[in-house]
């Protein structure tokens, strides 16, 4: 063991290296000048009569054009909502609502917060929800999958990609079990839109989920695709917006700017899968051969290019990120939406994650704004970090020793 601790690093001031993209995006700049003139100019309200609110109604549909090219849908199965948690809460009421003879909802073990809550909500109302298991790499079990989907299901709703691990799942085998039974399938795709091909018309998909704050446009748009033919009973009722399917006031500049960003993301998904990849692992590759005892959680074989979660043992996850705020490096210990729990990630511990390395695991998620000086910022600072905080740790142990 080292007679000297590694000092406490000193906060660098004005610096800035953004790696939680899986948390959240920045507003890409074609975007907000996309949506500034309908916070400014054209704020007229898109159901009225008048020529300048029809002006309006005209951008929103081509904004619907957008993001239904990029899942490959088409414009009229989209409906905009206000972000991925109201678009997943739509999805498994309506379905629940529409069939209820059947009183059973099967959904993955790693779901976000925004599905797996729901189904604890759903358990309280009396319904039976099925979570199935994952194994050590997170893949979803498909056997038990298909044996947990009966006539008693009225939904399958799993996730397309981890926003944790980074995982990709397979959303067309899930599907159609869903489909043998007569079951809807619902998938969040909030982490997988722009990162990787979505093609919704050669897939058995009922309902699919976007949120625009990760694909670099503002918080506060989402959107649901609904394929043709699907019944759907809306969240909220209202108006007559978004043909009857979710009511309120359209937010026309998150829209407009979610069209955008649409449009960008499918420009970028090249990019996204070359550069942002080859950058995720030449991270990942150097915090692996320069810290030990470090292990990568998920499927190195099947995930987003852009995601890495490495487990660090023996060490807190919270006091890494502290240290490497004052660094100027951000990143997350997992989903944003469980930021403040002390409970180790729902996700590492369905994957069987020993507790030592759940606690102990930060994840990395880049973007096509991520440089290759940024990623070689943290490969530099990271390993003195994580060498201070176990020098301090009482359960740490020097390999070997």
């Amino acid at each position: 063991m080292n007679t000297q601790s590694p000092a406490i690093p000193a906060r660098v001031e004005n610096k800035l290296v953004y790696m939680d993209n899986n948390a959240t995006t920045a507003v890409d700049p074609e975007v907000l000048e996309a949506m500034m003139p309908f916070l400014k100019e054209f704020y007229g309200n898109p159901s009225s009569m008048h020529t300048f609110g029809g002006k309006v109604a005209a951008d929103i549909e081509q904004a619907r054009e957008s993001v239904a090219s990029l899942l490959g849908a088409d414009h009229s199965e989209i409906v905009f909502t206000s972000c991925g948690t109201e678009s997943n809460s739509a999805a498994i009421f309506s379905s629940l609502f529409l069939c209820p003879q059947r009183r059973k909802v099967v959904i993955s073990k790693v779901e976000h917060p925004a599905v797996h809550n729901v189904g604890k909500e759903l358990v309280r109302r009396g319904y039976k929800v099925e979570e199935i298991p994952v194994d050590a790499k997170g893949r979803i079990d498909i056997e038990r999958l298909d044996e947990a989907v009966n006539e008693q299901t009225a939904l399958v709703s799993v996730m397309w990609a981890n926003n944790e691990t980074g995982n990709i799942y397979p959303v067309d085998k899930i599907g159609a079990i869903a489909k043998r039974v007569g079951a809807l399938f619902h998938t969040d795709a909030v982490q997988a839109a722009g990162k990787i091909n979505i093609a919704l018309q050669n897939m058995p998909v009922d309902m699919l989920s976007i949120s625009g704050h990760k694909l670099h446009a503002p918080k506060g748009v989402g959107a649901l695709y609904i394929r043709k033919g699907t019944r759907f009973r809306p969240l909220l009722s209202g108006g007559h917006q978004e043909r009857n399917r979710r009511a309120g006031t359209e937010n026309v500049a998150g829209i407009v700017a979610m069209g955008k960003a649409a449009e960008i993301a499918a420009r970028n998904m090249r990019e996204e899968n070359t550069r942002v990849r080859a950058m995720r692992d030449t991270l990942e590759n150097s915090i692996v051969s320069n810290i030990p005892v470090t292990r990568i959680n998920g499927d190195p074989d099947n995930r987003l290019p852009n995601t890495s979660n490495i487990s660090f043992e023996f060490i807190e996850g919270e006091a890494i990120l502290l240290l490497l705020d004052r660094l100027g490096i951000c990143a997350s210990s997992g989903s944003a939406c469980t930021t403040g729990s002390l409970e180790p990630s729902h996700v590492l511990r369905a994957m069987g994650v020993p507790y030592t390395a759940a606690h102990g695991a930060i994840r990395f998620s880049l973007s096509r704004l991520n440089t290759e000086d940024e990623v070689d910022y943290v490969i530099k600072h990271l390993p003195p970090v994580i060498s201070r905080l176990r020098e301090i740790s009482p359960y740490w142990k020097e390999p070997g020793n």
